[in-house]
């Protein structure tokens, strides 16, 4: 495993953000999901697509908070325009946990 500097790590900006909507992705080439995410009045609303249709039903997502990298570049995927990375444990066989907030935070809160 290669070190990072703190200086490193603090270039990653990670947020809390709430699930606000959530589509099927039907496009994707693996099972997934197009997530809207409120990171509160400093960053706004981002979009995102998350493959995480094995542990999640879409009405069971909307209003949970989940961890996001909102820093990255927008990335094209297939039709859709993903802002955001959330963030999860992925599992061997590819599935993935999200990482959440065991109480409820203010949507936009960075994480450090």
């Amino acid at each position: 495993m290669e070190h990072i500097s703190w200086a490193d790590f603090m270039k990653v900006d990670m947020r809390v953000g709430t699930v606000v909507a959530v589509e099927p992705f039907p496009e994707a080439r693996k099972p997934a999901y197009k997530l809207t995410i409120d990171f509160g009045v400093e960053i706004g609303v981002k979009r995102t697509s998350a493959q995480i249709t094995t542990l999640y039903q879409p009405d069971t997502l909307v209003g949970q908070q989940v961890i996001a990298v909102v820093n990255f570049p927008s990335k094209q995927i297939g039709p859709f325009m993903s802002e955001c990375l959330v963030m999860g444990s992925v599992a061997a066989d590819g599935t993935v946990t999200l990482l959440t907030t065991t109480q409820a935070a203010e949507n936009g809160l960075r994480i450090g």
